[in-house]
């Protein structure tokens, strides 16, 4: 799974915001809503940041579930109030604290209003176009391997019934916006698509036509899909999102087993012999 650090960086965006003075106090949920927040805190909301939960942590420490962006993060505060740490909280016996935290105050997504948001993002359709079994989203990056091995483990699926909306994000480096452009603003979208998965890790020239000056609309609906993603809470590409047989939207991060697939698409297991998918076999 190609992870361009969300969690992170959202994490440094709240740490930074914290270093900025300002004079405004945000009212905000808190279980110590008595308490005036500690100055990093409060600094943090002056500059947009909102504080939707504080809770006790570890070792004397306090959590805080912060949103920016749309995106939530938790930070964490010492006891004395004066710090402010951003990261991950790893206990002594090598447990991943920060994410049962997060799993237990951090508000979750409402996928069912996602979903629908998915058919009026910026996607292109491949497989069976007119009257598909099923349909499945995934969000891709140009850069990313496991995109690539993603859609080659779909192609057998494509042949049956499937439909897959491949929603390009850019996260992975300076090249993701340009091969994202040169997709979308194809006039065969599905032909450019194949091209760069077919190409995938080979050099890539990039097109002035390829360009945020040049299609500063479809770089825009590209960012907009990014957001979504994250929106999600997924946190690196692939980003597979479906809706199982009771109609519930099921999201999976990274690429799929293959043994996965038949559940993920609604369809029997199609064989695929192609080796380099061996290691999610």
């Amino acid at each position: 799974m190609a992870k361009p650090t969300v969690f992170f960086e959202m994490s440094r965006r709240v740490a930074a915001a914290a270093l900025v003075g300002g004079a405004a106090l945000v009212a905000a949920s808190t279980v110590f809503s008595a308490e005036p927040y500690p100055k990093v805190i409060r600094q943090a909301v002056d500059s947009g940041v909102k504080v939707v939960k504080s809770f006790p942590a570890v070792s004397g420490l306090t959590g805080w579930v912060m949103l920016q962006d749309g995106r939530y993060s938790t930070v964490y505060t010492t006891a004395d109030k004066k710090t402010l740490l951003a990261g991950v909280l790893i206990g002594e016996s090598g447990e991943n604290i920060s994410a049962a935290y997060e799993e237990k105050y951090a508000p979750k997504p409402d996928l069912g209003a996602l979903f629908q948001q998915l058919d009026k993002s910026s996607y292109v359709a491949e497989g069976t176009l007119s009257g598909p079994t099923s349909i499945v989203y995934v969000f891709v990056d140009a850069n990313c391997p496991f995109c690539h091995y993603t859609w080659l483990a779909l192609q057998p699926y494509e042949k049956v019934g499937l439909q897959v909306r491949w929603i390009p994000v850019a996260t992975l480096g300076p090249t993701s916006m340009p091969k994202a452009i040169e997709v979308m603003a194809a006039a065969d979208k599905v032909g450019a698509f194949r091209k760069m998965e077919e190409n995938h890790g080979k050099p890539w020239t990039p097109s002035a036509l390829a360009s945020e000056t040049a299609q500063p609309a479809v770089a825009s609906a590209i960012r907009q899909n990014g957001e979504l993603m994250q929106r999600f809470g997924i946190a690196g590409t692939p980003g597979v999102i479906w809706k199982d047989k009771q109609g519930k939207v099921q999201v999976k991060g990274g690429m799929p087993r293959l043994s996965e697939l038949p559940a993920i698409t609604g369809l029997p297991e199609q064989r695929n012999d192609d080796s380099s998918l061996n290691k999610f076999r």
